[in-house]
C-alpha cells in the first residue's frame, strides 16, 4: 500500500511546481525550432544518477535541493526534468504519486522534443532506425521514463488500460529510437522494469501468454544488466508461474528449477518463494503432502516478516484443503483473511474458507466470506472487458513492432542485394565490353588460358605464403607458451603464502579487525552505509581457509558435529570466532541487522549453548570434536 506524503513534502512539491513555471528562456527551444541543445542542472543530474543506486538517499537530496535558492531558478526543461524525478522518487520510496498534473505536462513536453512518428508506425520514406540530425539520447530516455512513471500513476488510480498504454508507449520510444546493442546499463534496467510492470498487469488478469512474453523479455534484459542479485532468478520464477497457471506443469517445474539453480544464496525471501511454489507443484504432481508440508513449514519459520509468513500459510492451507484436513487448513488460512494485507491472497483464502465453513456448518463464518467476496470480486463482464482491452493493446503493439522489424529486415535485405548485384552488373558489363573487343575465338581462348595460368600462379604463391606464415605462427605460439609457463612458475613461487603464527595473525583476520575498529559499526544504521567495509566472496573464503589451517579444520569439524549448520552459517561462525558483534557482522556481510541477529540466534540454538557465540566457538575450536 502506498504511503501519502507529509505536509513538509507537500510544501516541497509546491516549490518544485513554482520552479517549473518560472518564465524565461528555454535552452532547448530556439527561434528556428527545436535544437535539443540542453543545459542540464548538475544537481538534478547527480540526483538522477544516485536514484538508480540509492533511491532513499536521492529522495532526501532532492528535498534538500528544493529548499535551496537553485530550485527557484530552473528553466522550462529542468523544471519538467525535476517533476519527472519527483514522480520516480515518490514511487521508488513507496509514496503515492502527488504531482500528477505537473507530471503529465512533463510527458507532453518531452514528447514534443523527441519528434516521434505517430503511434501507427513510421512515415513512408523514413528509415526505421534513422539517426535524426537533432536526436538527443538523453531526452529520448527521459521521454520513455516519463511515459513509464505516468503509467505507474494511472495504475495507482486503478486506470489499468491507461497504464498499459503508457507502458507500451515507453517501450515504443526505446525500441524505435535505440538500437538493440544500445540497450545496456540503465536502459536495460529500465526495459526490465517496464516489462515486469506489464507482465504483472497481465498476470493479475490471468493473461498468461502476454505475461510469459513480457517476463521472457525481462529475463533477457536482466541478463544484460541485472537490477538486483535476484532479478534473473525472479524472471525465471515469474515465467514458471505463468506456465503453472496454464496447466503446463513440466515447463513450470523446469523454470522453477532453473531459477533455484542460479540463485546466489538460499537464505533470502526470493529463494523461499520459489522453493515454496515448487513444493506445492510437487505435491500437485505426486500428492505426497507430508514431504511438501515439511519444507513449507520450515520456510514459514524462516519468514522475515508477517507478509511472507502469511504467504507461506496460504500454500500450507492450500495443501491441507486439498487433503480435506479442514481443521488444519483453518489454522493457517484464518490468519491470512484477518490480516489486512495482500487482497489477491485474501480473495483466494476467502474462497477456501467459504467451502470449509459450509462443510463444517458454520453459517455465520460462511456468510462473512460470501460478503467479502461480493465486495471485492469484479463482475465477469468487467473483467472480460478489461482483458479484451489489454489484449487488443498488446496485439496492436506487437503487430507494429513486427511490422517495424519486418521493414528493418527488408531494408537490410535490399542493402545486401544491392551490394551483391551492383558488382555483378559492373563485372558483367566489363565482360561484354571485353568480349565485343575480341575479334576471334582464338584470341579469346588464349586470353582465357593466360588468365587461368595467372590464377593458378597466384594460388600457388598464396599456398606457399600460407605455409610460410603457418610455420612462423607455430614457432611464435611455442615461444608464447614457453613464456607463459615461465610466468606461471614465477607467479606460483611469488604466491606461496607465508604461514602466520596464529589464526588472528592471518592477513584476512587483521584486515577484518582493522575494519571493525575503524568502522565503529552501529546496529541501528542501515548496513548499506558501510558498503566500503563489506567483505567480498574471496575474502570470506580466505577467512574460512585461515580457520581450517590454524584450528585443525575448524569448519569441517563443526559441520560434522552440527550437520544442521549451512555453509553460510559456517562463514558467520568464523566471523564470530574473531569476537565480532552482530552489528559488525551486519556491516561486513551487508545483511540487515535483524537478519544477522536472527541467524546468530539460530546458530546458538543449533550449538545448544547460551554463552556468547565467540566463547562457544572458541571452546569448540580448542576441543577435539
Amino acid at each position: 500500500m502506498k504511503r501519502h506524503v507529509s505536509i513538509g513534502l507537500y510544501i516541497f512539491l509546491l516549490a518544485m511546481l513554482l520552479a517549473c513555471t518560472r518564465p524565461g528562456d528555454d535552452p532547448v527551444e530556439s527561434r528556428h525550432g527545436t535544437s535539443l541543445q540542453t543545459v542540464v542542472s548538475p544537481d538534478l543530474a547527480a540526483i538522477d544518477s544516485l536514484m538508480w543506486r540509492q533511491p532513499d538517499s536521492a529522495f532526501a537530496r532532492l528535498q534538500q535541493f528544493a529548499a535551496s535558492p537553485k530550485a527557484g531558478c530552473l528553466d522550462k526543461y529542468n523544471g519538467h526534468y525535476c517533476q519527472l524525478l519527483i514522480s520516480e522518487l515518490l514511487y521508488k520510496n513507496d509514496y503515492a504519486q502527488s504531482n500528477r498534473p505537473a507530471l503529465r505536462q512533463a510527458v507532453a513536453y518531452f514528447d514534443s522534443l523527441t519528434l516521434l512518428p505517430p503511434f501507427k508506425g513510421v512515415p513512408e520514406g523514413r528509415g526505421i532506425k534513422e539517426t535524426l540530425s537533432n536526436r538527443n539520447d538523453r531526452i529520448t530516455f527521459l521521454t520513455a521514463r516519463a511515459h513509464y512513471i505516468n503509467g505507474v500513476g494511472y495504475y495507482e488510480n486503478d486506470s489499468v488500460v491507461e497504464a498499459c498504454k503508457e507502458y507500451l508507449k515507453a517501450l515504443e520510444v526505446m525500441e524505435e529510437r535505440f538500437e538493440e546493442k544500445e540497450l545496456v546499463g540503465k536502459k536495460a534496467k529500465f526495459m526490465t522494469y517496464t516489462y515486469n510492470r506489464l507482465g504483472d498487469m497481465f498476470e493479475d488478469q490471468f493473461m498468461m501468454d502476454p505475461a510469459i512474453d513480457c517476463y521472457k523479455h525481462s529475463y533477457d534484459y536482466s541478463v544484460i544488466s541485472p537490477i538486483s542479485f535476484y532479478s534473473i532468478s525472479n524472471a525465471l520464477y515469474r515465467i514458471g508461474k505463468q506456465y503453472n497457471m496454464k496447466g503446463d506443469k513440466d515447463s513450470a517445474n523446469y523454470y522453477y528449477s532453473q531459477a533455484l539453480a542460479i540463485m546466489p544464496d538460499s537464505t533470502n525471501a526470493y529463494y523461499r518463494d520459489i522453493a515454496s511454489t515448487q513444493a506445492l507443484l510437487s505435491y500437485q504432481l505426486t500428492h505426497q503432502a507430508e514431504t511438501a508440508l515439511k519444507y513449507l513449514k520450515q520456510f514459514a519459520v524462516l519468514a522475515e516478516d508477517n507478509n511472507e509468513r502469511l504467504a507461506r500459510y496460504v500454500v500450507i492451507g492450500d495443501i491441507f484443503f486439498e487433503e480435506n484436513s479442514y481443521d488444519s487448513a483453518l489454522l493457517y488460512l484464518e490468519p491470512v483473511l484477518e490480516n489486512k494485507g495482500n487482497m489477491f491472497l485474501q480473495k483466494k483464502v476467502a474462497n477456501y474458507l467459504r467451502v470449509i465453513y459450509d462443510s463444517l456448518g458454520n453459517q455465520e463464518k460462511y456468510n462473512e466470506c460470501m460478503r467479502y467476496l461480493a465486495i471485492h470480486n469484479e463482475t465477469g463482464a468487467e473483467n472480460s472487458a478489461l482483458v479484451s482491452q489489454l489484449s487488443n493493446l498488446y496485439k496492436m503493439y506487437m503487430s507494429q513492432k513486427q511490422e517495424i522489424e519486418a521493414r528493418e529486415q527488408q531494408e537490410v535485405a535490399i542493402t545486401k542485394t544491392l551490394r551483391f548485384v551492383i558488382p555483378i552488373a559492373v563485372a558483367l558489363a566489363l565482360v561484354i565490353v571485353v568480349m565485343a573487343k575480341l575479334r576471334s575465338k582464338k584470341l579469346l581462348r588464349k586470353q582465357q588460358e593466360e588468365a587461368d595460368r595467372s590464377i593458378e600462379a597466384e594460388r600457388q604463391a598464396h599456398r606457399m605464403e600460407q605455409a610460410a606464415m603457418s610455420g612462423r605462427l607455430k614457432r611464435k605460439n611455442e615461444e608464447v607458451r614457453e613464456l607463459k609457463d615461465q610466468i606461471k612458475r614465477q607467479d606460483e613461487l611469488e604466491a606461496s603464502p607465508k604461514r602466520a603464527e596464529s589464526f588472528t595473525d592471518e592477513p584476512i583476520c587483521r584486515l577484518i579487525l582493522e575494519r571493525v575498529q575503524e568502522g565503529q559499526f552501529k546496529a541501528q544504521m542501515d548496513c548499506e552505509l558501510y558498503k566500503d567495509a563489506a567483505l567480498d566472496k574471496e575474502q570470506v573464503i580466505a577467512l574460512r581457509d585461515a580457520a581450517d589451517r590454524h584450528l585443525d579444520y575448524f569448519t569441517k569439524r563443526l559441520k560434522k558435529a552440527y550437520p544442521d549448520l549451512t555453509n553460510s552459517d559456517l562463514d558467520y561462525c568464523c566471523l564470530y570466532l574473531l569476537g565480532l558483534s552482530d552489528a559488525d557482522v551486519s556491516a561486513l556481510m551487508q545483511k540487515a541487522y535483524p537478519t544477522v541477529s536472527q541467524r546468530s540466534r539460530k546458530i546458538k540454538a543449533i550449538l545448544g549453548d547460551d554463552t556468547s557465540l565467540c566463547t562457544t566457538l572458541r571452546n569448540i575450536a580448542n576441543t577435539d570434536l
